[in-house]
């Protein structure tokens, strides 16, 4: 996976980011989803490079091998404010003062707070299988309680989850390596083995279901909005668009002044399930890089 990106750690203040990257161009930073680690992008990473970017795909905070802060009692270590100050930080270390950002899954939580937060820094944004976590939460109803269970379960008090979880991992964590393929498999299966990064996980849905939904809920009041380019796609064999009336750009409307999007023929994991379909579609989206940027990942 990876041939010719870097792997590196990176202090981001309180936390500790491994993450590669390599390319030259226009820089795309790739924001995983739960329970996924960077690896999740190993078919698109490559060839967004090739299309003359420069590619960047950490860990956020407390998955796979990146660090995770201590506790605080509202979780918000855990909150997607402080995530996206990690990959703000993250991208400044690595050169990158402006750049387009795609999140799936958690990660488009993480996205959709960073543009929201550092309009400045942002570009075009790309969010991958979500409405945001205020929406789905004041629209919650018997269907989205049943289908989406698992934030209410991985929300419960410490360590209830964990110890749970941790009772039949291959039942919770249903990880298929001839879908995900053999390596990404591996990291993925090694992060959540870990004690560590299941505690982080639990927290990141319990920061969702407090501090998270309580800056939602400020920004939807205050009328703020994301001024970038907003992308939004999703699975049409996944729950989304049957759990909001297939009316997935309706809920995110309000939310973005420059809004489009559709469904990609695929499930929930795209980026390993269709990878050249949400490949087509970031290129598709995302400003053409200038002419003479790298083509290889060196």
């Amino acid at each position: 996976m990876f041939a010719g990106f870097e792997l590196s750690h990176v202090e981001v203040g309180e936390v500790r980011l491994r993450v590669r990257h390599g390319g030259r161009g226009p820089a795309v930073l790739l924001v995983h989803g739960h329970p996924r680690t960077h690896t999740t992008w190993h078919l698109v990473a490559p060839a967004l490079v090739s299309a003359g970017y420069t590619v960047v795909c950490p860990d956020l905070r407390g998955y796979g091998r990146s660090t995770a802060p201590p506790d605080e009692p509202d979780h918000s270590q855990a909150g997607k404010r402080a995530m996206a100050g990690d990959l703000v930080a993250l991208m400044r270390k690595l050169g990158h003062e402006r750049f387009h950002a795609v999140g799936h899954d958690r990660g488009g939580y993480v996205v959709q707070r960073l543009a929201l937060d550092h309009p400045h820094r942002v570009d075009h944004v790309v969010i991958l299988g979500d409405v945001p976590i205020g929406e789905a939460l004041a629209r919650c109803d018997a269907r989205f309680a049943q289908a989406w269970y698992h934030w209410f379960f991985m929300g419960q008090p410490a360590p209830l989850p964990e110890r749970l979880i941790a009772a039949d991992l291959d039942a919770w964590y249903t990880l298929d390596p001839a879908r995900m393929g053999r390596e990404n498999h591996a990291d993925v299966a090694a992060a959540v083995a870990d004690p560590r990064v299941r505690h982080a996980m639990c927290e990141d849905y319990r920061a969702g279901l407090g501090v998270d939904r309580a800056a939602d809920d400020a920004d939807r009041a205050a009328g703020r909005r994301i001024t970038s380019p907003l992308l939004v796609l999703w699975g049409a064999k996944d729950d989304l668009a049957e759990l909001y009336d297939h009316d997935v750009l309706g809920v995110w409307r309000p939310w973005a002044a420059d809004l489009s999007g559709n469904a990609l023929d695929t499930g929930h994991h795209m980026m390993e399930e269709a990878p050249d379909a949400l490949i087509a579609a970031l290129l598709d989206f995302l400003p053409r890089p200038p002419d003479g940027a790298a083509h290889s990942a060196t």
